[in-house]
């Protein structure tokens, strides 16, 4: 049976905070178990990081094109997302639940999906991780969207 993956043709890259470590432990298995090559960029433990060290890692790959699809996870995700998201060329979406997840792919065309451990549990991450990974760009009218976001690039900077 076809799960849509087969677009997918660099490894997915993960990173997360010490909030988050053990939750992308179990999303880095879930990925493996679906025979997904995965880059694990870190954190791999409880020690405090600074979040924006890598998220920038992985937004970074997926905005030069080395990675197709990246996952961040934070405590909440919004500090994930607000780093994500400053990279031209990425379309992170935080999500916590599954209509979001289908919209953000989609309507968004979303290559980077961003959690919150402290926000949702172990079962909904991989639901969502799952839903995104399944769910389709449309394309058509949501197309000229996206080149208008790409168009106004990181403005001001």
């Amino acid at each position: 049976m076809s799960l849509g993956y087969e677009e997918i043709n660099t490894p997915i890259i993960i990173g997360c905070d010490h909030a988050a470590y053990q939750l992308k432990a179990v999303i880095v298995d879930f990925l493996k178990d679906l025979s997904l090559e995965v880059e694990d960029v870190g954190t791999h433990g409880p020690a405090s990081v600074n979040y924006a060290d890598y998220g920038k890692t992985v937004a970074t790959a997926v905005a030069s094109g080395k990675n197709q699809r990246g996952i961040l996870i934070c405590g909440t995700g919004l500090g994930m997302s607000m780093v994500a998201n400053r990279f031209k060329g990425v379309r992170a979406a935080l999500c916590s639940e599954s209509f979001s997840v289908r919209m953000s792919r989609q309507h968004n065309d979303s290559n980077i999906l961003v959690l919150g451990a402290r926000v949702i549990g172990d079962a909904l991450a991989v639901d969502l991780v799952k839903t995104w990974l399944e769910t389709p760009f449309e394309g058509g009218r949501h197309l000229d969207r996206l080149k208008t976001l790409d168009a106004i690039g990181c403005q001001g900077a």
